[in-house]
């Protein structure tokens, strides 16, 4: 009797979509970095927007700034990157809550709030540092509290305090720029696609299935003129065409994807 597997279904839907939550440990790196940026005062950003009433409301900056920084400290500099994430990863699902910015949505508040990201995030690594961090995703930090009220060591304390936040506006700075380059070399290359699209007819299950099932048919004849070539029986191609074959039989194959 042959070996029996675990259910694999993968066209099922589950009975509850399942809380994205639920997927993540408590102590993930996204809930720290959306708990902190959900602390900082984002006014000067608001403050753009004004009374702005024309066209649709823009996605809300505290959204935006989560999935900047978390990007960033996680090594995702680019706006491509970061909207490819919104749609496969769950962390940054987490902080989209249902949203999904597009590339250019997300470059376009980077250029237009840079200023004020980059404060906001050095207040990000300065309370991650005072909690005793030692880093933020790929940002190494010296995990030192800075302490400025020890009056024994006060004026030391405060040098040290200055030097940490000369550090971490060098940090910030760098990412930002990293960011900026990685997005000016994707728009450079991919103009206003986002550069990892299928070609048309394979973006659609039914047509995908369709060129799926052409190619596994020249596959397959392609095999047998060689072994013909070669003076193979056909059972002999048969077995050495066996790598190629794809399954194409789906109960859904009507369904687009």
């Amino acid at each position: 009797m042959a070996k029996g597997y675990r259910a694999y279904l993968p066209e099922q839907d589950l009975l509850l979509p399942p809380s994205l939550r639920e997927w993540l440990p408590e102590d993930h790196l996204v809930y720290f970095v959306s708990d902190v940026v959900d602390a900082l005062d984002l006014s000067a950003i608001h403050a753009v927007y004004g009374d702005e009433k024309r066209g649709q409301p823009p996605y809300h900056p505290r959204l935006m700034t989560k999935l900047l920084v978390y990007g960033y400290c996680t090594g995702v500099f680019s706006s491509r990157r970061i909207q490819k994430r919104l749609q496969e990863d769950i962390p940054f699902k987490v902080l989209a809550a249902g949203n999904e910015p597009d590339f250019r949505t997300i470059s376009d508040f980077r250029k237009q709030h840079i200023h004020a990201l980059q404060g906001l995030f050095e207040q990000v690594l300065a309370m991650a540092l005072e909690v005793g961090a030692v880093k933020v995703g790929r940002v190494s930090l010296d995990g030192t509290k800075v302490k400025a009220n020890a009056s024994k060591h006060k004026a030391m304390s405060y040098g040290r305090m200055k030097e940490k936040q000369q550090q971490l506006q060098q940090e910030v700075q760098q990412l930002l720029e990293q960011a900026e380059a990685a997005d000016e070399d994707e728009d450079r290359r991919y103009g206003s696609k986002r550069g990892d699209e299928l070609p048309k007819e394979l973006r659609r299950r039914e047509s995908r299935l369709a060129k799926i099932k052409a190619a596994k048919k020249a596959l397959e004849q392609r095999a047998r003129d060689k072994a013909a070539a070669e003076g193979k029986t056909a059972q002999e191609a048969k077995r050495s065409n066996r790598t190629t074959k794809i399954n194409t039989t789906s109960p859904t194959r009507n369904r687009a994807s």
